[in-house]
């Protein structure tokens, strides 16, 4: 990577956390509190902070803007409830004038220092690093009922002919993970710690569908009762049901709406047909969309119902990109070139309201569709390293959720582009759904 090409993804960085921000009215810079969102102005100043410390404090050894926020802008030194601390932090001018700084003083180093492997790897990682938080500025809009982010288009790109059925996957070896720098593959190429080291499997022959459960999918187990029906969940999804209370919060309430779980997380039955919470509107759901905002439960659960089952990593890894060894590497289900609107639903742009025969030029070498952008696939994995695994620059990126979390692979419609690619592992504990999450499924095997 060049430096103009790294220039243009800082700026894009910069520009789109700075529209999240400043599209909202000052006082919906106080969001309700929630467990799977933070303040809009903590997660800029935190996007900040990341560059200070593995960009000046690392690289040069430069004291932060401001040291006394130093523990505040951590996300390991301040708890999360007290990130709703309005007077610990600045306010809005304030808070903008510390991003703009810092971004300016990135640029120019950038600019005016040799670009070595050391730097490139620190400064795209602490910008994937901020898109990451981009995508929950994108989904905290959506948790607390604020209008679209303003990537937001409305538009139905790419669309594609009907498809449905299971791809066939044949049994034999194959390459997960990226390769490292002495393979096949562009050395510069980044990856996160926890995608490597590459490596081989054996999988038998499995069948895989070639796309996402739809909403009519899922509103066929809701309507025959699988909310209510024990049989269909395992041990962790009951303990869910009886469990989860305080998930949702409704536009203009500042108090979560408590409810046991009769349905994914924002439908409502009302006027006699469902209705799904898009952003701050209340919409018809498209029969034909991907089913999104559903926990692990839920998924294993809908299986259950279906007589199906959820692949794991590896599978759904495979039928992306179906890499061998001997063979080219294959970053994206259509081969290496970029993520764009007509391969995938990413961005911020169409919100997984696109059905799921959509994007036809994204489709993996067997022919299964959306298997990048969308929504996170669950997978039936926990994420633990791969062998030979070593910890990056930032020892937390992945250690923390190794064991306890679920993975999902794909990236979702709120990813940004330039983060993804079909090697990608994303930890989420089972229980989430104020995320972008949905699932595709395998057929059970033959007995």
């Amino acid at each position: 990577m060049d430096k103009t090409t790294l220039l243009a993804e800082l700026e894009t960085a910069r520009q789109r956390t700075r529209a999240l921000i400043t599209t909202l009215p000052e006082e919906k810079l106080d969001v309700p509190y929630h467990p799977g969102v933070n303040p809009p102005l903590w997660e800029m100043g935190h996007a900040a902070f990341f560059y200070e410390v593995f960009v000046f404090n690392l690289l040069d050894g430069i004291p932060s803007y401001n040291p006394a926020m130093d523990d505040l802008w951590d996300s390991f030194h301040v708890e999360h409830r007290d990130r709703w601390c309005r007077d610990l932090f600045p306010g809005r001018d304030e808070t903008l004038a510390y991003f703009d700084t810092i971004y300016d003083r990135v640029a120019e180093r950038i600019h005016s220092k040799p670009l070595t492997d050391e730097d490139l790897y620190l400064y795209r990682y602490a910008i994937f690093h901020q898109n990451m938080h981009i995508e929950s500025l994108i989904w905290c809009r959506q948790t607390v009922g604020y209008p679209p982010a303003p990537d937001y288009t409305g538009e139905r790109r790419a669309p594609g002919e009907p498809i449905d059925g299971d791809a066939v996957i044949p049994a034999g070896r194959w390459l997960i993970g990226m390769p490292g720098e002495s393979e096949d593959y562009a050395t510069s190429d980044f990856a996160f710690d926890n995608e490597k080291p590459r490596f081989e499997v054996e999988l038998d022959s499995f069948a895989i569908s070639r796309v996402p459960v739809t909403n009519r999918e899922f509103m066929a187990f809701v309507d025959d009762g699988g909310y209510r029906r024990p049989e269909l969940w395992s041990f962790g999804g009951r303990k869910w049901l009886q469990t989860e209370r305080d998930v949702s919060l409704v536009h203009g309430n500042s108090e979560p709406v408590l409810h046991t779980p009769k349905h994914p997380l924002y439908w409502r039955w009302h006027d006699n047909h469902w209705q799904e919470r898009f952003f701050d509107q209340w919409l018809t759901p498209d029969p034909d969309a991907p089913v999104c905002h559903v926990t692990y439960w839920e998924a294993e659960a809908w299986c259950n119902w279906a007589g199906r089952r959820l692949p794991t990593e590896y599978e759904w890894e495979v039928a992306a990109l179906g890499n061998r060894a001997g063979e080219p590497f294959q970053r994206f289900p259509w081969g290496n070139d970029p993520v764009n609107p007509e391969n995938a639903d990413m961005g911020g742009r169409a919100m997984a309201r696109n059905p799921v025969r959509d994007f036809p030029a994204g489709d993996s070498p067997f022919g299964c569709r959306q298997m990048i952008g969308g929504v996170w696939e669950w997978t039936n994995s926990q994420f633990f390293p791969y062998d030979g695994f070593c910890i990056d620059v930032y020892p937390f990126m992945s250690t923390l959720q190794f064991g306890d979390h679920k993975v999902t692979r794909g990236g979702s419609c709120a990813t940004s582009p330039n983060l993804i690619r079909g090697t990608y592992r994303q930890a989420y504990l089972a229980q989430r759904n104020d995320v972008y999450t949905g699932f595709r499924t395998c057929a059970l095997p033959q007995t």
